[in-house]
Formats: C-alpha cells, structure tokens, sequence
C-alpha cells in the first residue's frame, strides 16, 4: 500500500451504475407519461367528499374488533357517543387493564365541551375565583 502526498494528482474513479440505471433510460421513463395539467392535479386533491355516515364508521368498528389481529394485539376499538370520535383502547389481556387510550378521556371530555358550547364562559375551566 503506498500513501500519497496531497500534493499528488489523481484521477477520479468512475461511480459504478446498473446497466438499467443509464441517463436515457430515465428520460424515456419520464417521457412515457405527460405531467398533469392543473384542472386533473385539482380534481385529484379534493375529490369527491365521501364522508362515511355513522353507521358505516359503526360498522367498520365492528369489524375491526372481530379481527385477530387486533385480539392478539389487545386493541379495542369504538366510537365515542357523545362526541362521536373513534377511540382507540389499548389493554393488557390478562389484567383487562386499559393501558392506553387514544384520543385520551380527558381529551374527549375537552372537545365534548368546546362542541356544546354551553356558555360563553369557563368552557375548560370549572372552577370560581
């Protein structure tokens, strides 16, 4: 093995590239398909609003609980009934402990408040000075 100065001048190697890698091959890819134009680009974002109604989310719940992988994984599924917000429970199988919920009860109780909008006043806060 030799060491060379800084001084000395060497030339660079070459990068190693696939064979199916070569500049022309990504130009032909890239040609194969013209670019949106911005009526289809705009048609694609918002798309049709399909909001699944209630009974749907219901529904889809319902079978995600009946699923063995959530089982397994000790995931409990729900809709919230006052807020109607899909919760997500994690539980220990053997305790049937609640580990961990999603959105938190405390942030249920929030949005449940902040939507009734039952006062102008204290909507997060119960207590007088």
């Amino acid at each position: 093995m030799t060491i060379d100065t800084i001084g000395t001048a060497t030339q660079a190697r070459p990068v190693d590239r696939p064979a199916n890698a070569a500049s022309g091959d990504v130009a032909a890819q890239g040609a194969a398909r013209a670019p949106a134009t911005a009526v289809e680009t705009a048609a694609a974002v918002k798309g049709p609003a399909n909001v699944p109604t209630l009974e749907q989310v219901n529904q889809a719940v319902s079978q995600l609980n009946k699923s063995a992988q959530a089982k397994s994984q000790g995931l409990e599924f729900s809709v919230d009934s006052d807020t109607k917000r899909t919760v997500v429970k994690v539980i220990d199988q053997t305790t049937k402990e609640v580990l961990r919920q999603i959105p938190s009860p405390e942030a249920l109780e929030i949005a449940k408040s902040l939507e009734s909008k039952s006062g102008a006043s204290g909507l997060l806060i119960q207590q007088t000075a």
